[in-house]
């Protein structure tokens, strides 16, 4: 069955370092494009990170976020220096001011530069493994929404579809009046001539063809959306030249109403993988 191309995923990701949350998101797009937000040092898993996602997905914009919201341990430094220079100005001052309470360390600690907490540095080998669960776990979550939505959007096609048969067999059913109408009226050249010139039947053979690729193709579990849109192309030639070739009023409104159809499934082809 086809697949929409709209679909969202999250997981969590847990290590002895971090945690994080993944997140990957679809939307419609011509091709197959990737966007990330990882963080800083992890570049270097974009292209793995980017064919797992190929290898499930054929069709569409993926924007794939990678965020670290917690570290388990962080570095804290004590910068001597900076305690040796406050506790020379806080000796001076005393001195100078005749002050005489004293510098507690919980003062010490609390002034600017002398304890730095750092975060722990984490580097994607270390995480690659917990990550790579975490994408799986998304894809899944993704795929099946996008396959929910391809399985609303064969529905919605498959009644656009047997609209555009009822057109056809207008169509067939006008033409044959028409033959049958003018043959009374005109002498056999006039006739042959006339025929020859309304003759339709190709045109619809290959467009009740091409209704019935397009069926075929919404049962496909492969990436159709490029495919659908070209049969609809061909669909599109075709109820052009039926247009063309017969003038006549009921003809030509059985048209006009494939034409609309021939539209809408332009349109949903575009939201298929």
């Amino acid at each position: 069955m086809i697949k929409g191309m709209t679909g969202y995923g999250t997981a969590g990701v847990n290590t002895n370092k971090i945690k994080g949350v993944v997140e990957i998101k679809t939307q419609n797009h011509r091709y197959f494009d990737t966007v990330f937000y990882l963080p800083l040092g992890f570049s270097s898993l974009e292209n793995k990170i980017k064919n797992a996602i190929n290898a499930k997905i054929k069709r569409g914009r993926v924007t794939f976020s990678f965020k670290i919201t917690e570290r388990s341990t962080q570095a804290i430094d004590l910068n001597k220096a900076a305690v040796k220079k406050y506790l020379s100005y806080a000796k001076q001052l005393k001195k100078e001011f005749s002050l005489t309470s004293e510098l507690s360390v919980a003062d010490l600690i609390k002034l600017p530069g002398v304890v730095e907490a750092k975060d722990t540095l984490v580097t994607p080998p270390q995480v690659a493994t917990s990550l790579e669960k975490g994408l799986d776990t998304a894809l899944k979550s993704l795929i099946t929404m996008r396959a929910r939505e391809g399985k609303s959007l064969a529905k919605d096609i498959n009644v656009i579809l047997q609209g555009m048969l009822r057109q056809v067999r207008i169509i067939q059913m006008r033409s044959k009046a028409l033959l049958k109408k003018n043959k009374k009226l005109m002498n056999m050249d006039e006739f042959l001539s006339y025929q020859k010139g309304i003759d339709i039947s190709e045109e619809l053979t290959r467009l009740k063809h091409y209704i019935e690729e397009f069926k075929l193709l919404l049962k496909s579990t492969v990436s159709v959306g490029k495919k659908l849109d070209f049969v609809a192309q061909e669909m599109q030639r075709e109820t052009n030249t039926i247009g063309s070739k017969v003038q006549d009023r009921i003809i030509s409104n059985a048209v006009i109403t494939i034409k609309s159809k021939i539209e809408k499934l332009r349109e949903q082809a575009q939201n298929i993988e």
